[in-house]
């Protein structure tokens, strides 16, 4: 194959753009925590994962609604509790697979 062929190929693989974005906002250490923390647990309040992390409440609502808005983690209400894990993508199964 050819440069040209191959900066073609490259081109297309939505997937790396995928991964590129995704790792991007899991490059700050707590957001990945977090990200480590949920492939190991399937699903953790937003307080728990703070008192594990020994972290504020509110930098934690933060990092999980970047992680949740570019489709990291999903989130779910019980009263007052919100629970999050880790969505069924092809990021969390590239996570999963280089913390495993």
């Amino acid at each position: 194959m050819n440069k040209r062929q191959l900066q073609k190929e490259l081109a297309r693989h939505e997937k790396l753009r995928e991964c590129a974005r995704a790792f991007g906002i899991v490059g700050d250490l707590t957001r990945l925590q977090i990200c480590w923390l949920l492939c190991h647990h399937p699903e953790l309040s937003v307080t728990g994962i703070a008192d594990l992390l020994e972290k504020d409440v509110s930098l934690i609502s933060h990092a999980l609604r970047k992680l949740k808005e570019k489709g990291v983690v999903s989130g779910r209400r019980e009263a007052k509790r919100v629970f999050y894990s880790l969505e069924k993508s092809s990021v969390s199964k590239l996570l999963k697979e280089s913390f495993s």
